[in-house]
């Protein structure tokens, strides 16, 4: 059953939602519609507002966790397009459409010789859900190359472009995740690359993996996708979100305990006041790593990535809980979930 609402464009009811999360959970969406452009965006908000139905938006699915079926309309952003805005001989700026896929992203940029993303590679999903945490790998965050964030608001279906203050960006997290939840639909994302390659090897796993003392952007590039593919499984593989944890922020005085305790633990300057620690250190030590609760586990070769065999989203969030509870009662730390939980627990 479906509703036309545009030339292209139909709402869809009772859809299975499998193949758009990386999890592979099977759930249903009450109301489903794929838009391409502005158009239909607006379109299915306006159906969406007539209906008095919620909105969920999806992209690549890499960074959800679906819990159960969805009530209201489900909206797949499928927006494509890349755009120069302006060039000069240091550096360009450019517009990407947000249905547009990350790491294809990143290849792109680096063979067009725009250097800055080459640490961010293999990070699965849509550049349009990068600005929502804020993602970040190997010493490098996107806050750093941001130029604007073109959105909709869910409310008006008015256009607005954010500026990097506007964002609000920290460790994976933005205004996105925190005072404008759930106001704003991302369309665009505008990122300002040097033309002169700038490396970046501070994270210690990178440095260790390239042989070169003076390493290139492509250097960084294929090192990063090496280490990646090692110790992450493909989602397409074993159904998986990547790291479901975010590492913990802690004041100096907690990291100074936790130190004279347990000396091995990784432990990363943040501020002045503050550091960040390995939550899959934790978490192995716990003795999560590899192993298997029924029809989800960890993973055997990254303890901060939980993956589901056949598992549904209870499952996936009662052993997730479990390791929570271990790292509190053990370290005193509270773990955080890092991919965004769809739907309600029965």
């Amino acid at each position: 059953m479906s509703q036309a609402l545009s030339k292209d464009m139909q709402i869809k009811t009772s859809v299975d939602l499998k193949p758009y999360n990386s999890l592979a959970i099977s759930a249903v969406a009450e109301y489903f519609c794929s838009v391409n452009d502005i158009d239909q965006l607006r379109n299915a908000l306006i159906f969406a507002h007539n209906n008095n139905l919620q909105i969920t938006p999806i992209g690549g699915g890499s960074n959800i966790i679906i819990a159960s079926d969805l009530a209201g309309l489900v909206l797949h952003i499928n927006l494509l397009g890349v755009e120069v805005i302006s060039s000069d001989a240091d550096a360009i700026k450019i517009r990407f459409a947000a249905g547009e896929n990350w790491h294809s992203m990143v290849t792109y940029c680096l063979d067009n010789g725009w250097y800055g993303l080459e640490n961010l590679a293999l990070i699965p999903g849509d550049i349009g859900a990068a600005p929502i945490q804020n993602i970040g790998a190997y010493g490098v965050e996107l806050c750093d190359f941001v130029y604007s964030v073109e959105v909709i608001e869910r409310a008006t279906g008015n256009l607005k472009k954010l500026s990097v203050a506007d964002c609000e960006f920290g460790y994976r997290t933005s205004v996105f995740k925190q005072a404008a939840k759930d106001c704003y639909i991302i369309t665009a994302v505008t990122l300002t690359l040097s033309k002169h390659p700038k490396t970046n090897t501070d994270y210690p796993s990178l440095r260790a993996s390239i042989d070169s003392d003076h390493p290139s952007p492509q250097d960084i590039f294929q090192a990063v996708c090496h280490i990646r593919r090692n110790k992450l499984p493909d989602p397409k593989d074993i159904p998986n979100v990547g790291s479901f944890f975010k590492n913990p922020i802690v004041t100096k005085e907690v990291a100074d305990r936790l130190a004279q305790d347990y000396p091995e633990l990784p432990i990363y300057a943040y501020s002045q006041s503050q550091c960040k620690l390995a939550a899959a250190w934790l978490i192995e030590h716990c003795g999560f790593k590899g192993c298997r609760k029924g029809d989800v586990g960890v993973h055997s070769k990254q303890a901060l990535v939980l993956v589901n065999y056949q598992g549904d989203g209870a499952a996936v969030l009662a052993l997730a809980e479990e390791i929570q509870s271990k790292v509190l009662q053990i370290f005193a730390i509270e773990l955080h979930v890092e991919p965004r939980i769809y739907g309600n627990l029965i």
